[in-house]
């Protein structure tokens, strides 16, 4: 296990060695860019790869499941605390992600004491048309 130097709370200016120290290699491989990040917000571009797709072209969505609970794990270290992970994920798919790179974007709605809950919003990048809506809650 790799040692976490990254110092909360976790800012544009820290992002990129928060990603390379938190998360699992296939996570990474994903290729999630573009991340920006503000306090109690993140979001983060999926770009369309032919790994992460659907015989028919279309981003997978365990993919887009795992984007998201990785881009909501960003907004949750916009505090002091590191979060315990992930409690649950509710996702609505609402169309297909194909053709464009999709932008997850994350709201935290609420940091309680123990637990914190986000909605996400899934939107091909050009057209901004909504592929997913997810709510999350992380424990602390």
């Amino acid at each position: 296990m790799a040692d976490i130097t990254v110092k909360l709370p976790l800012t544009n200016e820290n992002v990129e060695q928060a990603y390379d120290e938190i998360f699992a290699p296939w996570i990474k491989s994903m290729g999630l860019r573009d991340i920006q990040i503000n306090k109690g917000k993140a979001s983060a571009v999926l770009p369309q790869s032919i790994s992460l797709q659907w015989a028919n072209g279309a981003i997978c969505g365990q993919a887009i499941m795992a984007a998201i609970d990785t881009v909501v794990a960003m907004a949750m270290l916009t505090t002091d605390k590191f979060s315990k992970g992930t409690a649950s994920q509710n996702t609505q798919f609402l169309s297909p992600a194909i053709g464009e790179d999709l932008l997850i974007d994350v709201n935290v709605l609420k940091f309680g004491k123990v637990i914190a809950y986000a909605e996400t919003k899934v939107t091909l990048v050009n057209s901004g048309k909504l592929v997913a809506h997810a709510t999350n809650e992380f424990v602390f």
